[in-house]
């Protein structure tokens, strides 16, 4: 057993991973893997964002082939260990399994990086054939074709994890990336000592290889294939069954909901439409016994700014949209996600879907959930460069402030702030643009509310409902209305008993014991004003 080459490390890990209370089982995978081990000479490269169980996927395929390790004291316990080929695949072959994201001490070339790679795997190679004369000097390649030439019954299975790591490090320079995929290209290339190459990354191959080099891969990926997607991301029955964990084994009170982990880290899709949490912010959430923004334990908000910051005009108004909840079209090229030199609209939306900040379905992108909403929010409030936008998200405490004290001319006098900048958005030819202007005035409120749009209440829609995290707070009913006058909206908020949100049926238990405010904002486009009404209802 060496580093690489029939690696103890991947069993103990995924051992640990297999014990952990809010651990999901998706051995599954491995039944799909067994035909292409058979056949031999597969390629896989799967690439999704960071924290959707790349590691642990990687860490279970190489436990389970690796004759380095009998790991049926851990798969005999789960989904896979009822598979028929079970025994004839379990630890019958050699692996050789590198997590590329690990760094020699002190690195600080390409050189140092790569030479360390090359000479654990030589190294670990004597160590598995110490019959064969391998000569130190010689590429890997050239020793696993010597060895190979030996003992034909050789079948590697390869398992390489952030295989793109190498290509987000300042030291590396483009000859070195050139060098890089032509390492991988002599490794692995039409070699017949591969029974199969598994390879994980954020971004696909074709990002980085315009040429032939890497061209044997399948590339799976969040939003052009279907193929595996269910085994990275947490499905909602999965969740399901995980938040069932958490009430068995929560000693404390619960503070966490069902809606809460759907609010929080739902929003991610399959090809298919099939809906995906993020399962770090799950498992975390649950062990935490807490909701809140896992995506970064310590990340600021500029982490998203980095993304946009060398075309803001081009993206501004999107943003404007996607924080009200409103989807806007984009063209999707995984590959185009550049990760230094962002310039154009689509370039920046894909890589903000590739690195999971934003999610993409039916040619849309949005904000998946309340988790990276509250990042964006964020990061609205605090960049100026962000021009109007920042500005009305700016005032947002003093929106939500003049609401609850009913002061109606505070609430018009920031809408019409609007008016003071150019803004394309203010043309207001519906109600959709409006909704984007008022989702910014109260960007604060989510602090303290669960907003929710559109939401099926009485026997209508209402567009905003705020939901207040304190019970004892005031709950917020809001409708909007173009060229109709705030009474017509709390006429409508009345006649369609949209408190019913709040109060309930006869019998259930009322959802806030604070005031329920109706509020009423209209634009009239021929006088260009905004009008505004608060009316307590209960």
């Amino acid at each position: 057993m060496g580093i690489y080459v029939n690696s103890k490390n991947a069993y103990a890990l995924y051992k640990k991973e297999t014990a952990k209370p809010y651990f999901v089982d998706k051995t599954v995978l491995l039944k799909e893997l067994f035909p292409l081990v058979e056949e031999g000479s597969h390629y896989l490269c799967i690439t999704r964002p960071r924290r959707f169980g790349k590691t642990v996927m990687a860490n279970m395929v190489a436990s389970f082939f690796s004759k380095g390790h009998r790991a049926n004291d851990v798969f005999q316990n789960l989904q896979i260990y009822q598979d028929k080929d079970y025994e004839k695949y379990l630890n019958k072959y050699t692996v050789i399994h590198i997590m590329f994201n690990d760094l020699p001490r002190n690195c600080n070339s390409y050189k140092q990086y790569i030479e360390r790679i090359e000479e654990t795997l030589i190294k670990d190679l004597k160590k598995e054939y110490p019959d064969m004369p391998i000569d130190d000097q010689n590429a890997v390649w050239d020793t696993l074709l010597e060895i190979y030439a030996e003992k034909q019954d050789i079948n590697i299975v390869f398992v390489f994890d952030e295989w793109d790591f190498i290509f987000h490090q300042k030291f590396v320079t483009e000859d070195d990336k050139l060098s890089y995929l032509q390492f991988l290209r002599n490794l692995l290339k039409d070699r017949p000592y591969i029974a199969l190459v598994y390879m994980t990354g954020i971004l696909p191959i074709a990002k980085y290889s315009s040429g032939s080099e890497l061209n044997m891969f399948a590339e799976f990926t969040m939003t052009t294939e279907q193929r595996f997607s269910e085994y990275f991301g947490f499905t909602d029955e999965e969740v399901d069954g995980l938040y069932l964990r958490y009430i068995e084994n929560c000693a404390s009170t619960k503070m966490v909901t069902r809606d809460d982990l759907r609010e929080w880290y739902d929003g991610y899709h399959t090809r298919k439409g099939e809906r995906l949490y993020n399962p770090r912010s799950i498992v975390l959430s649950l062990s935490n016994n807490n909701t809140g923004n896992y995506w970064t334990s310590s990340g600021p908000y500029d982490e998203i700014f980095y993304y946009i910051e060398n075309n803001i005009a081009d993206v501004r108004e999107d943003l404007a949209l996607m924080v009200s909840g409103i989807p806007v079209p984009a063209k999707i090229q995984e590959y185009a996600a550049t990760s230094m030199n962002l310039q154009t609209r689509d370039e920046i939306f894909s890589a903000m879907v590739v690195y999971g900040f934003l999610t993409y379905e039916n040619g849309k992108v949005m904000i998946p959930n309340k988790e990276l909403m509250d990042k964006f929010a964020d990061m609205l409030k605090k960049e100026a460069s962000l021009g109007y936008v920042h500005r009305l998200a700016k005032e947002s405490d003093r929106m939500l402030r003049a609401t609850l004290a009913g002061d109606t001319e505070t609430m018009a006098e920031i809408l019409e702030l609007a008016h003071d900048t150019e803004i394309p958005l203010l043309s207001y030819n519906d109600e959709t643009e409006l909704t984007a202007v008022v989702n910014l005035v109260y960007l604060s409120a989510r602090d303290n509310y669960r907003v929710e749009r559109e939401d099926k209440s009485g026997v209508g829609y209402v567009d905003f409902i705020f939901y207040p995290v304190n019970r004892d707070a005031d709950g917020i009913i809001l409708e909007l209305k173009v060229d109709h006058s705030p009474d017509e909206a709390i006429r409508q908020i009345k006649d369609k008993k949209y408190i019913l949100r709040f109060t309930g049926k006869l019998g259930e238990e009322r959802k806030c014991a604070g005031r329920i405010l109706a509020v009423g904002i209209s634009y009239n486009k021929k006088q260009k004003k905004h009008a505004c009404k608060v009316e307590v209802l209960n």
